[in-house]
């Protein structure tokens, strides 16, 4: 592996390192504040007095688990990142698949729709690509070596 190619995978592990503590962060928000609150977090390019409602206990399960799900992505990832400075073609690939497909979901039914700011969702989004984009340029320039 190059220099040019293992600063290129540090860089892709900080930006998974970042990406993850957003996330992380953000999942203990939703899972420590009611769904109105919760809501208006997520959705901060809505006004949040819109959101303002008693929610039927299901819909707080469901935003819960939301909550959960930015938590452990964001675990995930930091974990992933440990691996992908160290050049680990499968923590490439898994964290890759795990911040990539959350995005994803983020950018089509949250952030196309413009229920959030740029600032830091769609950044976030930016970071995860920016993050796959590296990596997987290290990954496919080794594909039949040793090393990643």
């Amino acid at each position: 592996m190059t220099p040019i190619q293992s600063t290129a995978l540090k860089i892709a592990a900080m930006l998974w390192v970042v990406w993850g503590l957003v996330h992380a962060f953000a999942g203990v928000i939703v899972l420590t504040s009611d769904a109105s609150a919760g809501f208006a977090a997520i959705a901060d390019a809505v006004d949040a007095e819109t959101l303002t409602m008693d929610y039927a206990p299901a819909v707080g399960g469901i935003l819960n688990q939301h909550g959960w799900n930015l938590l452990w992505f964001g675990a995930a990832t930091m974990i992933g990142a440990y691996f992908v400075w160290r050049a680990n073609v499968t923590a490439i690939w898994v964290t890759g698949m795990v911040g990539g497909l959350a995005d994803l979901g983020y950018l089509l039914f949250v952030d196309f729709p413009g229920y959030v700011n740029f600032f830091p969702g769609t950044v976030m989004t930016f970071i995860s690509g920016t993050a796959i984009v590296l990596s997987f340029w290290v990954w496919l320039s080794n594909r039949g070596t040793r090393t990643a």
